[in-house]
């Protein structure tokens, strides 16, 4: 089934899979997924960090259910389409990333830089794990790379 708004309007599963309606671009889907994480992520980065990774490790938990169910009703393996992976994995790219523009495009660039190669580990786990959990898994693992590296070149006072 190729998906359309009225779908989303009609499943609350649909409707979180496809990021609120951005897995529906034609081109570009996970990027502009990514650009929901990024939205999302600069209005939770005040929250107290113990409230915000709650959040978002609700949102891994619940994605791997979210997305495999999403995946199963569109009867497609991993669909371009489903981007709440994307939106996961740019909260944890960011996790704790300035409200600053550098450091929020960097973070992006590198976790779409990182979602679109998929080096190892993120290869790996994309091509080995099926279902929900592996829908999501190569993001976070993609987003954990991206956080790393942000906060090294913090610590290095790159930027």
């Amino acid at each position: 089934m190729t998906p359309t708004f009225t779908h989303l309007l009609k499943s609350p599963t649909l409707m979180l899979a496809l990021g609120f309606g951005s897995g529906l671009v034609k081109k570009g889907p996970g990027t502009a997924g990514s650009v929901v994480g990024l939205l999302v992520y600069c209005a939770m980065a005040q929250l107290p960090p113990g409230v915000y990774v709650g959040l978002v490790a609700v949102g891994f938990v619940g994605g791997i259910w979210v997305c495999g169910r999403a995946a199963a009703r569109l009867q497609i393996k991993d669909p371009g389409c489903i981007v709440w992976d994307e939106i996961i994995g740019m909260l944890i790219a960011c996790c704790f990333v300035p409200l600053e523009p550098i450091w929020l495009l960097l973070a992006f660039g590198l976790f779409r830089l990182f979602d679109i190669v998929k080096p190892w580990p993120i290869g790996w786990l994309d091509k080995h794990v099926d279902g929900g959990l592996g829908i999501m898994l190569d993001d976070i693992a993609a987003g954990l790379i991206t956080a790393l590296l942000m906060a090294a070149l913090r610590v290095a006072g790159w930027l």
